[in-house]
């Protein structure tokens, strides 16, 4: 099966890492993989590995313009691929694909992916998402709630991401490598510098964590200018590292003690799952997919918006030796019971045949199922 993976752009964000996870599982089930995006990072890595071919997709829809620029680059890419099924990547991107598929004589189908919207945005999503794509992938049961909440009257299929452990370096290289002390407490947040993000919170809260901790700050974006300038009002100094974009997350992962998240909303964010793989507690915002991987422990949450609450969460955790240890085992026992990459590849597998009545052919493992 000819799988085609829609997504805006291939940086370092949890969205981009679900692709590189499918496009390298893919072939145990039986798919070959093409990527269509506006490039970055991680689709140099698929070419490198030759994971997959790729196709240069300006997958914009911030003006009439940008929208038409995609759809006639999308309706190249499905010329030139010619896949059985899409995958696409949340809202976007499936307009994007609808549109391409238009003038198509041959449509296949398309299951859209939904990562996670702002609040404001779920209607709109819904909207789309009721009559664009055959199927609706949410990463986690609370993204397919609001959603129905939002009026999406089909019921979406649940499909958590997943990832495969993380192999981390020796941790006092790391540190060395990074200029840490090797006994400082270390956090490590690596998410985009955007609003949804909250880093502003994480910022005010860090200034609250008591000692020499250090808070290393992994990712960019559009806020960089205003965290720099929180950063040297709240006098953070060297306790807060502003690394920029990161392609080497697991070293920073083995320097770290801790992963943390301050976010307003999160579908089921790929840092979090590395960082638990790895071992590493997680203090983050008691939001959506977040409540769900850290039900069974892993870590504290606490409510969004409340830097007090999260001074409080992290200096427990990066001081409490004992409680770390046994966050630490939660978190690694999660993952490997609930988080594993190919039992993800097979149930999009799984969704795809289904959606094609297996007429793209069948395999062991969806024979098995």
């Amino acid at each position: 099966m000819h799988v085609l993976h829609a997504i805006g752009e291939m940086g370092t964000g949890g969205a981009e890492s679900l692709v590189v996870e499918l496009v390298r599982r893919g072939p145990q089930v039986g798919w070959r993989s093409s990527v269509a995006s506006a490039g970055g990072s991680r689709e140099d890595e698929i070419v490198a590995a030759g994971l997959a071919d790729v196709h240069r997709v300006p997958l914009s829809r911030r003006s009439a313009g940008g929208l038409a620029r995609a759809v006639a680059a999308t309706r190249r890419a499905l010329a030139a691929t010619d896949p059985d099924a899409v995958i696409a990547h949340n809202v976007g991107v499936t307009a994007a694909v609808a549109l391409a598929q238009l003038t198509r004589r041959r449509r296949v189908p398309v299951v859209t992916v939904f990562h996670g919207v702002a609040a404001e945005d779920y209607r709109p999503a819904a909207r789309l998402l009721g009559v664009a794509p055959r199927a609706v992938v949410t990463v986690s049961e609370a993204i397919a709630g609001r959603l129905r909440a939002a009026g999406l009257r089909r019921r979406p299929v649940v499909i958590p991401n997943a990832v495969t452990a993380p192999d981390l370096p020796d941790p006092a290289d790391a540190r060395r490598e990074l200029g840490l002390a090797p006994d400082a407490p270390v956090a490590l947040c690596a998410a985009r510098l955007v609003d949804q993000k909250r880093h502003d919170v994480l910022l005010r809260a860090w200034a609250r964590v008591p000692g020499d901790c250090v808070l290393l700050v992994a990712g960019d974006g559009p806020n960089r200018p205003a965290i720099e300038a929180l950063h040297a009002d709240l006098g953070l100094g060297d306790r807060v590292r502003l690394l920029g974009n990161r392609s080497d997350v697991p070293r920073l992962l083995a320097a770290a003690d801790v992963a943390t998240l301050a976010s307003d909303w999160e579908g089921l964010p790929v840092f979090v799952l590395e960082a638990m793989a790895a071992g590493r507690p997680v203090v983050a915002t008691a939001v959506d997919g977040l409540t769900e991987v850290l039900r069974d422990g892993g870590g504290l949450l606490v409510p969004p918006g409340a830097p007090e609450d999260l001074a409080a969460a992290l200096g427990r955790v990066l001081t409490d030796h004992d409680a770390r240890t046994a966050a630490s085992e939660a978190a690694r026992r999660t993952i490997a019971e609930r988080y594993d990459p190919v039992q993800m590849t097979r149930r999009y597998d799984a969704l795809l045949r289904a959606l094609l009545g297996d007429r793209a052919g069948s395999t062991a493992h969806g024979a098995a199922r």
